[in-house]
């Protein structure tokens, strides 16, 4: 049986928000990864493939399906979840309404790390990579009480945060990202998962004028995600996560000399309502951009999946951009001011 990521999903996806049950049979299904310490990663429907020097500008995470196609986790990978499945169990019966619904998340950067990884939305196939500045690889600052990043960090695939668009609350434009994710599960992930995450609210940072969505949710494998169902259930059984997280998004740009981040609705946290909307707005985006009905702000389409996009290519196209990128090498060591604490 071919993968179901193959199957075209450009124009599929959107119907889903409007009718969740007539549309559920055509979604694409993504399961859970379960990476292994190898540079070539197993999951059950992906692989993820290392090219590079970890710890260097070169370093890579590639994608790729069972069958060996390359694919682009931004473009290729379903923004729905549509069911959970564990190895050969079958999938639980399909979800009602639209806040239940699951989404795929990519995971860029694992909870208590510093390196900024993330999907490289400007290079072919958007592997993941650690982001630059002025030539030196970015590391979170630790800012007192936090270590790295306090939640498995990430993306939704095939949502964009549209430079063009100006969001009518906080009159401010995207940042021309996917989505932010900070899934707050009990286990620590790897890059390159792709896990299945139940959305419980959503944060709106402003990040030097841009608009930042920060998506609250939950591995929806975790022990606590059935017991956490809403952005008031995390606050109700998480003292003080909630205000962490607003603290952390605050004060982290803060010790690199930036002044601190602002946030939309005086920093209170919207319901799971409010951010599938916002999800929904940002996957409608990301349709204009694959399908070349908006300005792409650099952002590189190549895609193997989405049958109404100029950008699709062949399989072939792919395994040579994965060819052309430096072999998987030895591990640079990383400085320790890493590990540095910041009091601000």
């Amino acid at each position: 049986m071919s993968p179901p990521l193959l199957r075209c999903s450009s124009g599929r996806l959107v119907t889903l928000f409007g009718s969740f049950s007539a549309s559920r049979s055509k979604l694409v299904t993504q399961a859970a990864a379960t990476p292994h310490s190898c540079y070539l990663r197993n999951t059950m429907h992906y692989q993820t493939e290392e090219r590079g020097r970890p710890n260097s500008t070169d370093y890579r995470i590639y994608f790729k399906t069972s069958e060996g196609k390359y694919v682009s986790p931004f473009h290729d990978i379903p923004l729905i979840a549509e069911g959970e499945q564990d190895n050969d169990v079958p999938a639980k019966k399909p979800k009602k309404t639209e806040s239940e619904v699951l989404f795929n998340m990519v995971v860029e950067v694992p909870r208590w790390s510093n390196a900024k990884m993330e999907i490289a939305t400007k290079e072919p196939l958007n592997p993941i990579k650690q982001d630059v500045k002025k030539g030196k690889l970015r590391y979170v600052a630790n800012v007192f009480p936090h270590k790295g990043y306090i939640w498995n960090y990430g993306a939704l695939p095939q949502t964009w945060e549209d430079p063009d668009h100006t969001d009518e609350e906080t009159k401010c434009c995207g940042d021309n990202d996917p989505i932010d994710v900070c899934e707050i599960g009990t286990q620590v992930c790897s890059p390159g998962q792709v896990i299945q995450v139940k959305v419980l609210g959503i944060l709106a940072m402003i990040d030097e004028g841009e608009m930042d969505w920060k998506v609250i949710a939950i591995n929806a494998a975790d022990p606590d995600a059935k017991n956490l169902n809403s952005i008031e259930d995390v606050r109700r059984s998480r003292p003080g996560h909630l205000e962490a997280t607003v603290d952390w998004f605050r004060k982290y740009k803060v010790p690199d000399g930036k002044p601190e981040n602002q946030f939309g609705f005086n920093g209170q946290f919207k319901d799971k309502d409010f951010a599938v909307e916002i999800i929904k707005s940002t996957h409608e985006h990301w349709r204009a951009l694959v399908q070349k009905q908006t300005n792409s702000w650099g952002i590189i389409c190549k895609n193997i999946s989405c049958c109404d996009s100029p950008f699709k290519c062949s399989a072939d196209e792919t395994r040579d951009v994965v060819q052309s990128a430096p072999a998987f090498g030895s591990t640079h060591p990383v400085s320790p001011d890493v590990d540095k604490w910041h009091f601000v």
